[in-house]
């Protein structure tokens, strides 16, 4: 027997290529007598995706469950050797800082040497050496690291050069221990992350055909690794350094994020995809036309909610297993009386599940294992979409438990190739999505960029004539803002929502070229066009909470250094603002940078969320704003709205326009919201408190589960107000 399909592959992609259709489901059982690739992939028989690997026996003990976890004991000697190397690497990147200072194209190159000083700095900061053989791996790290150090200070970056990939290429293939071509060349790049001025690394598979051919833009394809809680930035960079990878497609870039480690690629996890692909492309020609969003495991449920919150930006989107939402993936439907309210409703933030029509705006190829539990997401989104009457490809590996089974893997290729190749439709006649945040309230080129009400779902679709004409209808959205491209003398007529409108260039916020933006309100009387900024002291793009999404941009943390209003809290927020620091730095493998009030200056009110600790008294900048804040407090009395709460046993926690720059946030008091999570599973990994708080001071972060320590809480209304 061959394969058996629902319908044959020919008349799928025929009928992928309708509109209804473009989500065709295909599942796949290969005939018995197919080889399977048995020794080489992880299968249960139950059914059940393999259980979290326990941690190797030689680590030391956990007992905080730090992740990543205390790793084994380094010899002293050993200790001693490393840190004299990474030292002097150290020292070489103080020099070359100053030295290339005249020199911006050889400095900007600098981070592809801090990474591997960085690599081993922080492993033995953070005693996080996974195994005695990463010790030669770091090594080796700080060697590859002082040979691109002497290389910069020679005016040379080969790593970054064509001559240079083909060098290691034929210094590869002369290692390899049987006869071997390759078709990509791994290279480790580092990038200046803009949240917290970091260092942050990724891999690269360049393509030969490119390093021996022409410049022109080739697809780049996103591979987001899996859940591996000993993933520490040496066994990153040591696996990206070697060659090969899950998919390696003819012609294509495939670009591996780190993802700050475990995270599922949320937050600043997501914001390193981005940052990642923005540095790839200063450096190589990539097509953003034609970008794949992919992974397996914990980097399918990245995959899966990356493709979901920016379908448009993808021409295709392969997820392999990974949870697509916290209620059915940690079994919560009776549990749900336990978590508190603003808990749930902040699942809406990142959850696929919520928001599977937005696939439809791009080519969505699912692939699960037969018998992988975590197929029973890829289920779910299945049935979602078939309930708006689209119906999803799923190709699914027979007998396979969580790994892609052989002949399915081939399927998935051609498929996401196919789609890929064809590039993303920048002219789509029919667009529709939906959204709980304007945070991801952008598709094609419409943006929700005010909602009548956050946490509840918005949704736009419209049927579009290319040029002529837009027919619109909306739920939940307060403000759009529509991309049109236009010559003088043209205009499309715009129906929203039964509204008639005229787009023309004098209509526009704003024109650039040929490109215009409209800005489209909507009052008592309808929707209308309106010229200039929009109004500001609302929630908006990229501004509108929770607490979390202040740390997915540029972040300052803001120490007091004046007395307490009282003893309590002043004590209460010496611990927590060393906890918030200790917690970025172990999960999301950053260094947030952190500044006495005094030293504030006018750049960082200009260019960073600010995160204020302290009280009116203690913190001279917080003491400036405070009598423009929502919420008030003193050494006795915290007061919100009608409500008052002991200042000498809680304290306030929230998030704010700064008021002396309403185009950044403030935060009070509070670093992410879910440490205490941050070794569990990464669909638990979600905000854990809305845009303020009342907390106790006698419950400890470790303590702040399921509400508790949580007095009060809420979110603040669309003009953050107090509701």
């Amino acid at each position: 027997m061959g394969v058996l399909v629902y319908c044959t592959l020919a008349n799928c992609r025929a009928l992928c290529d309708t509109p209804l259709m473009k989500l065709l489901s295909i599942s796949l059982t290969l005939a018995a007598s197919l080889a399977l690739a048995g020794a080489a992939e992880k299968k249960t028989s139950d059914g059940k995706a393999p259980a979290k690997k326990a941690p190797p026996a030689d680590l030391q003990p956990n007992p905080k469950k730090l992740n990543p976890p205390p790793g084994v004991v380094v010899p002293v000697a050993v200790k001693a050797e490393l840190t004299a190397s990474a030292e002097s690497l150290g020292k070489e990147i103080d020099a070359l800082r100053t030295s290339l200072k005249d020199k911006p194209a050889l400095l900007a190159l600098l981070p592809d040497v801090q990474i591997y000083h960085n690599a081993v700095r922080y492993a033995l900061e953070d005693d996080i050496f996974t195994s005695t053989n990463q010790f030669n791996s770091a090594r080796n790290l700080l060697k590859v690291g002082h040979e691109r150090a002497a290389a910069l200070k020679a005016g040379n970056a080969p790593w970054n050069t064509k001559a240079g990939l083909l060098a290691l290429k034929k210094e590869l293939e002369g290692k390899a221990k049987t006869p071997t071509t390759l078709t990509h060349i791994p290279v480790v790049r580092g990038y200046l992350s803009k949240i917290d001025g970091s260092v942050q690394p990724y891999g690269l598979k360049v393509p030969v055909t490119y390093l021996t051919g022409d410049d022109k833009p080739r697809r780049l394809d996103f591979w987001l690794h899996g859940r591996g809680d000993t993933l520490n930035e040496i066994a990153f960079i040591d696996g990206q350094s070697r060659a090969g990878g899950t998919f390696l497609p003819d012609d294509a870039f495939v670009l591996d994020p780190y993802g700050r480690f475990m995270n599922a690629f949320k937050f600043a996890g997501e914001t390193d995809v981005w940052e990642g692909l923005d540095h790839a492309a200063k450096h190589y020609p990539i097509d953003r036309n034609k970008l794949s969003m992919r992974g397996f495991s914990m980097g399918g449920a990245g995959a899966w909610h990356l493709g979901a919150h920016h379908a448009s930006e993808f021409a295709s989107v392969n997820p392999g297993a990974g949870f697509v939402d916290v209620k059915n993936y940690q079994k919560l439907g009776d549990k749900l009386d336990t978590i508190p309210w603003w808990e749930q409703k902040l699942w809406n933030l990142y959850d696929p599940l919520a928001c599977p029509i937005n696939f439809v705006n791009t080519s969505l190829i699912a692939y699960s294992g037969e018998i992988d539990a975590q197929k029973a997401a890829a289920d779910l989104m299945e049935a979602a979409l078939l309930k708006e009457g689209i119906k999803m490809t799923h190709i699914i590996g027979p007998k396979t438990g969580h790994a892609f089974e052989p002949q399915a893997k081939k399927v998935v290729a051609k498929l996401v190739d196919e789609a890929t190749v064809k590039g993303i439709n920048h002219q789509p006649t029919h667009i529709k999505f939906v959204t709980y945040s304007t945070r991801f309230g952008d598709m094609h080129d419409v943006v929700i960029y005010a909602m009548e009400e956050h946490w509840k779902q918005a949704s736009v679709e419209a049927d579009i004539v290319p040029g002529k004409s837009i027919r619109m209808k909306t739920e939940n959205v307060k403000s759009l803002h529509l991309v049109q491209t236009l010559l003088p003398g043209d205009s499309v007529a715009l129906n929203l929502d039964g509204s008639q409108l005229k787009l023309a260039k004098d209509q526009a916020a704003f024109n650039r070229g040929s490109l215009s933006v409209f800005r489209c309100e909507k009052g008592k009387a309808g929707w209308q066009l309106l010229h200039g900024p929009p109004e500001g002291g609302t929630k908006h793009r990229f501004l509108q909470g929770p607490i979390d999404d202040a740390f997915m941009d540029s972040f300052v943390m803001v120490r007091p250094t004046y007395e307490p209003m009282n003893a309590a809290s002043g004590q209460w927020v010496k611990t927590e603002l060393a906890e918030a620091a200790f917690h970025w730095r172990r999960y999301f493998r950053g260094e947030a940078r952190v500044k006495d009030d005094v030293l504030i200056n006018a750049d960082d009110i200009r260019d960073s969320n600010l995160i204020l600790w302290g009280d009116p008294q203690s913190n001279k900048l917080l003491q400036r704003i405070a009598p423009m804040l929502p919420i008030k407090w003193d050494g006795k009395v915290i007061k919100v709205g009608d409500k008052t709460y002991d200042a000498t046993k809680h304290v306030p926690v929230f998030i704010f326009l700064n008021p002396l720059n309403p185009s950044r946030y403030v935060v009070i008091n509070s670093g992410f919201t879910f440490p205490q999570y941050a070794g569990a599973s990464n669909s638990q990994q979600t905000p854990k408190l809305p845009d303020w708080a009342i907390l106790d001071m006698s419950v400890p972060l470790a303590e702040r589960v399921g509400g508790k320590g949580v007095v009060d809480a809420n979110f603040f209304g669309e003009k953050w107000e107090l509701k």
